[in-house]
């Protein structure tokens, strides 16, 4: 059983743990949870050893061994396969020493323990974990140095899964993954023998691998049995007992209060009222249920405009003249698409993101955008890129335009919770989550059209990204988004494009169905076809259905706005009934009230029953 005892670590004279306690069981597989900044990693750092704790005690199973993954990612010469392989320092060692061994007795001892240790099935095995995470036979055999970042990563997490460990400690390993490879990864933890504590702010991750949840809140933990789902609703109810405990106590103290500032003077009710004044002091306030005001995400509404936002036929796009990364390409994007991007790392989809964004030209074909368009356009390298020595304030009014007065600076930082201290805080001292929102923040300053997110969920915790869903869903603008988060693509997107063998087709079907097609490696039935077809009277029959969706939409949007307007013109009516009439209803009797109400309403069930229809028709010619 791994368990830790009353931690309590300091940072800068502050408590970020402060007597925290827990007890895991054995194998268990434990999802570990908080918000940006609570000292998640701190903690798992202080479980590893790998940094001291102020007070408190770690207990380790004896000889269990320990695998933590490291956030430095390896480098050199040496090829990703080999990388892998040398993690394992004592097979290395065994290896070497037999090579040079003339002691047969000491030779029989190092056979031994290679066979006890399964070595000669390590390369097949630190293949498959390769695999896995994305690397193909080719990718398997390239120099380290020749790999982005996140790549090496990869190679970090693969050199930890293949050692096997009896306790894995992994913060936040799907960071650098695509949503292929955080399958795998749940599969092969799934299947894992050893205990395991998961720094993560997936749910389906936390969902499909936990079997407990350790929170971390304030400074101490608190361990549920279950995955993610199972935690909400156990926290819920403890937070709901919480608050109500707290009411009750807050009438007991002012109810014992009010006794002791009545009687305190009065000899024969002294002796009462000392007893309740001590009763107060024993009595301990029990915390207000609070949740973090700064949690929040708004998007400025774009100015409208007609569609398509942008289209796209037969376009190719890549890097070297002549050497296309996506060929083929057939697309249309109207103002209220939310559009998913799907298909393994290295595939072509931020090739398409930033075509779509105006930072690729088109090699071949036709992009055709809409007049006075504006993008949006995040990545993680505008997170990674920010200035440390700037305040949101300083960094916010370098992008606005020129003339933007402090007030329109502080709103537009305001709409992502940047408010007060936090606006001037230096960015190198914001969590990581605090820097996404501030880059999402810098990106939306002009209430973009078009907002294309290229994995925002990094480094934000569950609850903000629920928050991030929220504002993506209330966003009056087009989405589209790249990310490894099942549940944001779920609930965000409403189609589905498979960025794979050099184009782009949309894909006709549910993530649970692309999931089951990415395990099954078959094609699955909702594939549409590549690209679009040459034919003229198919083309002439789409931009006819286009068309006429357009004419639907209107409808829709012409019907919505005379209910606000039969609405508006019925509250006013019901003003003048209550007393309160405006200039133009103040001449009518009580009688003549009633009347023209009843005309309203009717106008209201009309404009209702139009909007009605509308909405049906487009639905069904969707």
């Amino acid at each position: 059983m791994l368990s830790f005892r009353d931690i309590t670590i300091r940072l800068g004279g502050r408590a970020i743990i402060e007597n925290a306690s827990a007890a895991i069981p054995p194998r268990a597989r434990v999802g570990f949870i908080g918000r940006n900044g609570a000292g998640k990693s701190t903690l798992m750092k202080a479980i590893a050893g790998m940094i001291e704790t102020d007070n408190g005690s770690v207990d380790i199973p004896r000889q269990a061994r320990f695998g933590y993954l490291r956030q430095d990612a390896p480098g050199g010469p040496v090829s990703a396969f080999d990388t892998v392989l040398e993690a394992d320092t004592e097979r290395a060692a065994l290896l070497l020493e037999a090579e040079t061994q003339d002691d047969p007795d000491r030779l029989g001892h190092i056979y031994e323990r290679l066979d006890q240790i399964d070595a000669y099935e390590a390369p097949a095995r630190a293949g498959r974990i390769l695999k896995g995470l994305g690397f193909d036979e080719a990718m398997q055999a390239r120099p380290m140095d020749s790999f982005s970042g996140g790549w090496r990563m990869r190679v970090a997490l693969a050199s930890l899964l293949f050692l096997n460990p009896d306790i894995l400690l992994l913060d936040e390993p799907s960071n650098h993954l695509d949503l292929e490879a955080v399958m795998w990864l749940e599969g092969f933890l799934r299947a894992y023998r050893g205990t395991i504590l998961l720094i993560s702010h997936e749910r389906d991750l936390l969902n499909n691998v936990a079997d407990h949840i350790l929170h971390l809140d304030r400074g101490q933990t608190t361990l549920y049995v279950g995955g993610y789902d199972a935690f909400e609703r156990q926290r819920a109810e403890r937070l709901a007992q919480q608050a109500a405990a707290r009411e009750k106590q807050v009438a007991e103290r002012e109810k014992l209060q009010a006794f002791v500032d009545r009687w305190r003077a009065k000899a024969s009710k002294a002796k009462q009222a000392q007893s309740r004044v001590k009763a107060l002091e024993r009595m301990q306030p029990i915390a207000a249920v609070s949740e973090d005001p700064s949690m929040r995400f708004d998007f400025p509404s774009p100015v409208g405009l007609r569609p398509p936002l942008l289209t796209l036929d037969h376009a190719s796009v890549g890097y070297e003249p002549g050497k296309p990364i996506l060929s083929r390409l057939g697309l249309r994007l109207d103002p209220d698409d939310r559009i998913a991007l799907l298909g393994r790392n290295g595939n072509g989809k931020t090739t398409l993101a930033r075509m779509m964004a105006g930072e690729l030209p088109i090699m071949d074909g036709e992009m055709t955008t809409a007049t006075k368009l504006t993008v949006g356009y995040f990545t993680q390298y505008q997170v990674e890129e920010l200035d440390p020595d700037a305040t949101p304030i300083e960094t916010m009014g370098r992008v606005m335009k020129s003339g933007a007065t402090p007030v329109q600076v502080r709103s537009q930082l305001g709409r992502f919770g940047f408010s007060g201290d936090k606006a001037l805080t230096k960015v190198g001292k914001l969590s990581g989550g605090e820097r996404a929102r501030l880059a999402l923040a810098l990106v939306t300053h002009n209430a973009p059209h078009l907002l294309i997110l290229d994995e925002p969920t990094n480094h934000l915790d569950v609850d903000t990204r629920e928050a991030l869903v929220q504002a993506l869903a209330e966003f009056k603008g087009a989405v589209v988004l790249v990310s490894h988060d099942r549940h944001m693509l779920e609930l965000v997107a409403d189609r589905l494009f498979l960025v794979d063998g050099g184009t782009a087709r949309e894909f006709d079907g549910t993530i649970e169905e692309y999931a089951a097609f990415v395990i099954s490696g078959k094609e699955p039935a909702g594939a549409a076809p590549a690209a679009p077809v040459d034919k003229k009277e198919e083309r002439r029959a789409a931009a006819q259905a286009r068309e006429a969706s357009a004419g639907l939409r209107k409808a829709v949007k012409d019907a919505e706005a005379e209910i606000a307007k039969v609405q508006k013109v019925l509250a006013e009516v019901d003003g003048a009934l209550g007393g309160v009439a405006s200039p133009a209803l103040k001449a009518l009797s009580m009688s003549e009230l009633m009347k023209r109400r009843g005309e309203v309403e009717a106008q209201l069930e009309k404009a209702e029953a139009t909007w009605l229809r509308a909405s049906e028709t487009l639905e069904s010619a969707n």
